[in-house]
């Protein structure tokens, strides 16, 4: 999928040609399947390129389709650029039930909307984003291929040994983010029992890339000299641009009940291990404080992997990649995980 040979990404436009580089397999779905395609919540961290690398796979493909993309847009240059690459772009809030009805019923689906960070400052939106719309999601698009993009943070805390949480281990949403988005799964799970619609509901566990992330939080600290907290001692990631890739080969999963993927990367990775590379390649001396406690938030993508196969990028190429960014002094996005959070309040 990507050129992962490169010890360096230049700049912003090799970033973005490398997030949104379909594969092979891709591009043979698009040669088998029919119909427009319909981001929701495009203007996001991941809609961008995904509505990208969906566009490149088609015309790849040699298939001709419409690619809708919805936002509030309060960026404008955002809308711009997604108008440039092929998208067509509808500007507006999907809370607003009279404009969700004017948007096509495009056959493929893509929700990437939610509310995640400011959650606690304000539950009535955070719940009415990640639960109250998806309900009318369901119920709008209920004769399309609906994929929806979850999150890994409706499981519990698990052991390092555990391997990670699997899609049939029980629900431990902890805090009202986590909370409203098992509820948006159990609106999507509802729309598809009741109405027979394809649905696959996508618990992705940080997509990563040099300008946001779980490596990019470790590795700004560091530049700034600030110390590392290592009670949240493992996470998981997975290069954007893999998470992209098997999120759109997720539309072949679509399946009624509503089919559930875990998507990670392979590893469980090392807060410390992360920072201590990170340190050496910054050249900068690193600091931590606490330790690593014995739960974490993790994930196990071994279902994924059958699917669509293993990432590409692995760990150590998005470190040395993320450090080059930032000695570059390139462009962050400057939107934080908060990966640490261990109470479930964002």
């Amino acid at each position: 999928m990507t050129n992962n040979s490169t010890s360096k990404i230049n700049n912003t436009e090799h970033l973005i040609d490398l997030l949104s580089k379909p594969s092979d397999e891709l591009i043979n779905l698009m040669k088998l399947t029919d119909g427009d395609f319909m981001f929701l919540g495009i203007a996001g961290k991941m809609g961008p390129t995904m509505a990208e690398m969906a566009i490149k796979a088609s015309k790849a493909a040699g298939t001709k389709r419409t690619f809708y993309g919805v936002s509030r847009f309060s960026n404008p240059n955002e809308r711009d650029y997604l108008e440039k690459i092929g998208v067509k772009t509808i500007k507006g809030d999907l809370l607003d039930e009279a404009f969700l009805q004017t948007i096509p019923k495009a056959k493929n689906v893509f929700y990437l909307a939610g509310m995640k960070f400011g959650a606690e400052n304000n539950l009535s939106l955070t719940w009415a984003m990640n639960t109250y719309l998806p309900a009318l999601v369901a119920k709008y698009f209920k004769n399309s291929n609906i994929v929806a993009l979850s999150t890994g943070t409706v499981y519990p805390l698990v052991s390092k040994s555990s391997g990670g949480s699997l899609e049939n281990d029980k629900s431990g949403a902890m805090g009202e983010y986590a909370q409203s988005s098992l509820g948006r799964e159990r609106m999507f799970e509802y729309g598809s029992f009741k109405y027979k619609t394809p649905i696959s509901l996508i618990r992705l566990n940080y997509a990563v890339e040099t300008r946001y992330g779980v490596i990019v939080d470790i590795a700004t600290k560091i530049k700034n000299g600030r110390t590392i907290d290592l009670s949240m001692g493992y996470f998981n990631a997975i290069w954007q641009g893999d998470a992209n890739n098997m999120i759109l080969l997720s539309l072949k999963q679509c399946d009624s009940p509503a089919e559930i993927i875990n998507i990670t990367g392979e590893q469980i990775i090392s807060v410390k291990y992360v920072a201590e590379t990170l340190g050496k390649l910054l050249n900068t001396k690193v600091t931590f404080t606490g330790v690593e406690e014995e739960t974490a938030l993790l994930n196990n993508a071994s279902k994924s992997f059958k699917l669509f196969g293993k990432p590409k990028v692995k760990i150590d190429q998005i470190i040395e990649w993320t450090a080059n960014w930032l000695l570059s002094n390139n462009k962050l996005l400057d939107k934080p995980t908060k990966f640490e959070v261990r109470d479930g309040k964002y």
